[in-house]
C-alpha cells in the first residue's frame, strides 16, 4: 500500500477500506483517518471515522466489512462517537516503534517488518540520546521537507531504547508527529549508536532546527504505529 490516503494512481489503505464500507452500507464513503502514513510503514492500530445511516449494529459492523477486505487489511472493532469527534483532530497521543534488526546476517522472517543493520550499535549510547527527545520543543530539525504544518512544536513523553539480542527497539510517544519525524529520530539515534553523532549533541541538534544536522530518514518498514489515544467518554 502506498500509505493511508487516497491517491490517484496507487493502491491505498483509504481507498480499500473505503471501497468495502460502500459496499456494506450501500452508500459512498468517505473516511477521515488517524494520520497520513508513508508507503511501507505498518500499524498495529489504526483509527478512521465516517458517517453512516445504515442501521448495521456496530459489533457486527467488523464482521461484517472482513468478508470485503484483503487479508492484511482488518478491521477489529467499531463504535458509535459524537458528532465532533475527528480521528486525527481528536488524538491526544500517539505511540510508535522503530524495529531493528542488529545482525551481520539477515533473518528473512523479518522481511518488511525491521530495518536490517549490520553493523553494531551501542544501545546504552543511543538511550542517552533518546532522553533528550523528552519534553516540548521545536522539532523541525526532525521534519521532512515539504510538510505544511502551522508549527513544528511538538511534546514527547516518552523515548525509550530496548535491545534483546539482534532486536533494538525505539518506542516513542507524543501528542502528535511531523512528517517522517519518527524515522528522523531513528536515523539519528542509529547515527548515534554507530558513533556518527554524539549522544551530548542531540540537544544541539533540536535547539538548531536543521534538518541538515539531524540523522537520515530510517528506511519504513521499520516503523509501526502502536497505540493512539483519545479522550472519550
Amino acid at each position: 500500500y502506498h500509505g493511508w490516503q487516497v491517491q490517484k494512481n496507487a493502491v491505498t489503505v483509504a481507498e480499500t477500506l473505503e471501497r468495502a464500507l460502500s459496499t456494506v452500507v450501500c452508500h459512498p464513503v468517505k473516511c477521515t483517518g488517524a494520520g497520513r502514513t508513508d508507503a511501507g510503514v505498518h500499524a498495529e492500530v489504526y483509527v478512521a471515522n465516517f458517517r453512516t445511516d445504515s442501521t448495521i449494529p456496530c459489533d457486527r459492523l467488523p464482521y461484517a466489512l472482513n468478508t470485503h477486505l484483503p487479508p492484511d487489511v482488518v478491521v477489529s472493532q467499531a463504535r458509535e462517537v459524537h458528532e465532533g469527534f475527528n480521528a486525527i483532530g481528536s488524538c491526544v497521543r500517539k505511540s510508535y516503534t522503530y524495529l531493528i534488526y542488529n545482525d551481520r546476517i539477515r533473518n528473512p522472517f523479518y522481511v518488511d517488518r525491521v530495518w536490517f543493520y549490520s553493523r553494531h550499535l551501542d544501545e546504552a549510547v543511543m538511550q542517552a540520546a533518546a532522553d533528550q527527545f523528552v519534553g516540548t520543543h521545536d522539532f523541525a530539525a526532525f521534519c521532512a521537507a515539504g510538510s505544511s504544518v502551522s508549527t513544528t512544536v511538538r511534546t514527547i513523553f516518552d523515548c525509550h531504547v530496548e535491545q534483546e539480542g539482534p532486536h533494538i527497539c525505539i518506542l516513542v510517544t507524543g501528542d502528535g508527529f511531523l512528517y517522517n519525524m519518527v524515522r528522523i529520530l531513528a536515523g539519528t539515534l542509529i547515527a548515534v549508536g554507530q558513533g556518527k553523532i554524539p549522544a551530548e549533541k542531540v540537544a544541539e541538534i533540536i535547539a538548531g532546527k536543521d534538518r541538515r544536522q539531524a540523522g537520515q530518514t530510517a528506511e519504513p518498514q521499520g516503523l509501526t504505529l502502536r497505540e493512539i489515544y483519545y479522550d472519550l467518554p
